[in-house]
């Protein structure tokens, strides 16, 4: 193989290691993550992703957990930007 051919290779899987995350991943990290927090645990919410933007529609206990719903969609790799429509609903 060429120099050549091997540097454009080489180009090629780089550009394809930065590939934006599908939402299917966006997802399923974001509902593992809040379904694994102590705060937002209890709440009762839908996920939807499109092109990146993530929104959050439900209800939660507290101010604390809706305010932590935005700080863990945001930590998701490929995240773009968060729609909070989170609910809070004292019991």
């Amino acid at each position: 193989m060429k120099r050549r051919e091997w540097i454009g290779l080489l180009a090629a899987g780089a550009l394809w290691g930065q590939k934006k995350q599908d939402d299917g991943y966006i997802y399923d990290q974001v509902r593992m993550r809040l379904a694994n927090d102590a705060d937002v645990k209890g709440g009762t919410l839908d996920v939807d992703v499109k092109s990146g933007v993530v929104t959050v529609r439900g209800r939660v206990n507290t101010e604390k957990a809706r305010a932590k719903v935005d700080r863990l969609v945001k930590k998701v790799k490929g995240v773009t930007q968060v729609v909070n429509e989170v609910k809070v609903e004292r019991q």
